[in-house]
């Protein structure tokens, strides 16, 4: 199996710089809640850019969310997410990836990097999904991505918790949290060459 067999059957590869549409992109979180539910959440402003290089293996990426957009849709949980207790985001504004390195798992794509939350550095590997590189009706060129990873929040000291009462070492919120991010890019002017598919 070559280094780069799953990332070559991408339809319509292209390589350059990508710049994050988040009109039509999506970063979000799921945690469990009350041993029993879960609570999802977004984040509303974000940006971000991808390189893909001639060898896909080599290409990379950098995102920067606000920590002040969350949003739960419930205003009073999301000023809770806002204070010291999480993302304290009055010290620490943005949350960043920075990718370190691509590599493939039999016909999964992996991307290592640093995941920065309260200002905290830890390795996180995002679990990709390439869709196709297409024109769009305005004349520029999409691709469509969608990465998720677990992590441990404690591990970025965010270690705020309560008891459930009446149920024995139970607690309100669980440890790891699932992060998905559904992304559209789109192509800057001038910066692509369209890489024909291996046969």
């Amino acid at each position: 199996m070559s280094a780069t067999s799953t990332l070559s059957t991408i339809p319509g590869y292209v390589t350059g710089i990508w710049d994050v549409d988040p009109v039509h992109s999506e970063v979000s979180f799921v945690a469990r809640h009350l041993v029993v539910g879960k609570v999802r959440g977004r984040f509303d402003r974000f940006t971000g850019t991808i390189v893909t290089a001639d060898d896909p293996l080599q290409s990379r990426v950098d995102a920067m969310i606000e920590a002040a957009s969350v949003n739960t849709n419930e205003p009073q949980r999301d000023a809770h997410v806002r204070s010291g207790d999480f993302l304290d985001v009055e010290n620490f504004p943005s949350i960043t990836f920075h990718s370190l390195a691509i590599r493939e798992r039999g016909d999964r794509i992996l991307v290592d990097g640093d995941l920065t939350i309260r200002g905290i550095a830890r390795a996180a590997t995002l679990d990709l999904e390439a869709n196709s590189f297409i024109p769009d009706p305005e004349g520029e060129t999409r691709a469509g991505f969608l990465a998720t990873t677990e992590i441990n929040r404690h591990d970025f000291g965010v270690s705020y918790n309560g008891p459930i009462p009446g149920v024995d070492r139970a607690l309100a919120l669980s440890d790891k949290v699932i992060l998905q991010l559904e992304i559209e890019a789109v192509l800057r002017r001038n910066e692509g060459t369209p890489r024909p598919s291996a046969a």
